[in-house]
């Protein structure tokens, strides 16, 4: 099968899925992460179809909408695989990025990083930084119905993937407890300097934020 039909079917697949998927890890979230992909692509080198099959696939069955059931997305994207006749080293590859592209599989594990993790990893967190980082925040937390802000509660450093998992902080904390974190923990060049700017944005959003907050001009 061509690399161009094993994408648009992977495509297709992830939409009709994700098609009632909360509106920030939807069908869009992966069409983002897909389009960051690519252009990391343009300047970083990896297994091209590896990489856009995985940042596809790899919010299928977001563990946090599956009752924590980690294994649901690798098995679903291993199916979808094997009924495509996908090469079986390709395959391995995409379930062991599924596996461990989020931002909890780092506390509780050493990961290794190979060029098509780190590229897929980079474009995920892109999509959690910026102007869309920021509308994402506060989507899933309307949709916890979480409050936005509080100044009695800290932000939190979480040591283990539970302790963040168990969470239930303002969405304003979250900025402070992951999404300015991600800079810093980028992994490729590309994607470090886009990160830069989404970064400084998010910075700008937070200090307008609690002037306004706070009844300040």
């Amino acid at each position: 099968m061509k690399e161009a039909d094993i994408i648009q079917q992977t495509a297709e697949y992830v939409k009709e899925i994700l098609s009632d998927a909360e509106t920030g890890h939807d069908w869009w979230h992966a069409w983002r992460v897909w389009n960051n992909t690519k252009l990391l692509l343009q300047h970083e080198k990896a297994d091209r179809i590896v990489c856009q099959v995985s940042a596809l696939l790899h919010d299928i069955a977001d563990p946090k909408f599956h009752e924590r059931d980690e294994a649901k997305g690798p098995s679903m994207a291993a199916e979808f695989l094997k009924s495509r006749d996908f090469p079986l080293d390709k395959k391995d590859q995409i379930i062991y990025i599924i596996k461990n592209i989020s931002f909890t599989s780092s506390f509780d594990k050493k990961i290794d990083i190979t060029p098509e993790l780190a590229i897929v990893m980079d474009a995920d967190r892109l999509d959690a930084l910026g102007a869309i980082g920021i509308a994402r925040a506060f989507n899933y937390g309307g949709y916890r119905n979480r409050t936005m802000y509080d100044p009695a509660i800290n932000p939190l450093v979480y040591q283990s993937s539970e302790e963040y998992r168990k969470s239930h902080a303002p969405t304003i904390n979250h900025f402070y407890e992951k999404l300015l974190s991600l800079k810093d923990k980028m992994n490729t060049l590309t994607g470090k300097n886009i990160a830069e700017e989404r970064h400084r944005f998010m910075e700008h959003y937070l200090e307008r934020f609690l002037k306004e907050w706070n009844g300040e001009l």
